[in-house]
């Protein structure tokens, strides 16, 4: 594969949901809160029908939905999943408004405090990453130890970011806009200054400049340094959680059993959860899944953090409460705004 087909491959939604910029769709989600019941449909063996909108095209970041279908664990729940692949274009909260789809997913915590901010009633129920996987790449410099090194370097960041994480890393490490410089998920311009710095998805970049610009660059994960955002998160409407508890719980126990295995089985064990990515998605390719799973499990994105005290799916009110109150005390979230109205851990294993 080409580097050019590569970067497609890889680069991707960050650029069209990772930043704390309104969704724009709260007024239109509000009317479902006056809706009346709100059961799903059943099809004709009794199981419920639940469609699931991802965030972008199929790729091993879903790998765990896609083993949850490929095992059984959604039918052996009564459950018939359809997965929604995304791509440019597609707007989950709007699919979640229109009655398009009954659950959809969230890239990273601005999401729902989005939705919160906007009085959207609609709440993120489960985080299946527990580290947000957004990482800064610097070229290979003994001088680089920690991120506190970048301090100074040239940042490229796309525009969502500057609103999103730059906001954690001004505050964290002192970084200043005058750093900043525009990415426009072209790598060129990093691989051409050394002292260049950008951003990149663990799962993504990395492996891009590793297989096609032949080094090893310096990858910083946010995530190890404290920045508190969940990501992958299952989003569901409060009127559809509250009439489909049953539907809803199964769908995320599945879900975590699909994630424990996609993560930590055998190669030979997800073949079929990877036939079904490649399916839904004809140009991804084997080795871009297995870099990316690999990453994922040596991270410990889906079963570190707090999925390694309280299971795959866990959100705690500490970890949104310090989310909250980084983006609220730069400026982003009014600081009066209930952060607690953008998720519930009603519907994990074991609660509710």
């Amino acid at each position: 594969m080409s580097w050019d087909a590569t970067r497609r491959l890889l680069t991707d939604r960050r650029a069209l949901l990772g930043g704390a910029a309104a969704l724009g769709v709260g007024g239109v989600l509000a009317a479902l809160s006056s809706c009346g019941r709100t059961e799903a449909p059943v099809d004709e063996q009794g199981r419920v029908r639940l469609r699931f909108a991802t965030d972008w095209r199929a790729q091993a970041e879903h790998g765990g939905f896609y083993m949850a279908l490929a095992t059984g664990a959604y039918e052996k729940r009564g459950l018939n999943v359809q997965i929604i692949q995304g791509g440019p274009g597609v707007n989950v909260p709007q699919l979640l408004a229109s009655s398009a789809v009954e659950l959809g997913m969230g890239s990273n915590s601005f999401i729902p405090l989005n939705l919160a901010a906007e009085g959207a009633p609609v709440k993120a129920v489960a985080a299946f990453f527990q580290k947000d996987p957004q990482v800064l790449i610097a070229h290979p410099d003994p001088k680089l130890q920690t991120i506190a090194d970048l301090k100074g370097r040239p940042i490229l960041l796309a525009d969502a970011s500057v609103n999103a994480f730059w906001v954690w890393l001004k505050a964290k490490y002192g970084f200043t806009d005058d750093q900043v410089r525009k990415y426009t998920f072209n790598l060129a311009p990093f691989l051409a200054d050394e002292r260049a710095v950008q951003q990149g998805y663990l799962t993504s970049e990395p492996y891009t400049i590793r297989k096609e610009a032949g080094f090893e660059p310096k990858v910083f994960l946010l995530a190890d340094e404290g920045y508190p955002s969940y990501a992958t998160m299952v989003l569901a409407p409060n009127a559809f959680a509250r009439d489909n508890a049953e539907a809803l719980r199964g769908f995320i126990a599945a879900s975590a059993e699909g994630w424990r295995d996609y993560i930590r089985g055998e190669k030979a064990a997800v073949a079929a959860a990877d036939a079904l990515i490649r399916k839904d998605n004809p140009e991804m390719t084997q080795d871009v899944l297995d870099q990316a799973r690999a990453a994922l499990r040596d991270n410990g994105v889906v079963d570190g953090g707090d999925a390694a005290l309280y299971g795959l799916g866990a959100m705690t009110p500490d970890r949104w409460q310090a989310f909250f109150d980084v983006t609220s005390q730069a400026g982003v979230y009014p600081p009066n705004l209930n952060w607690r109205d953008a998720f519930t851990d009603s519907y994990l294993p074991g609660r509710g």
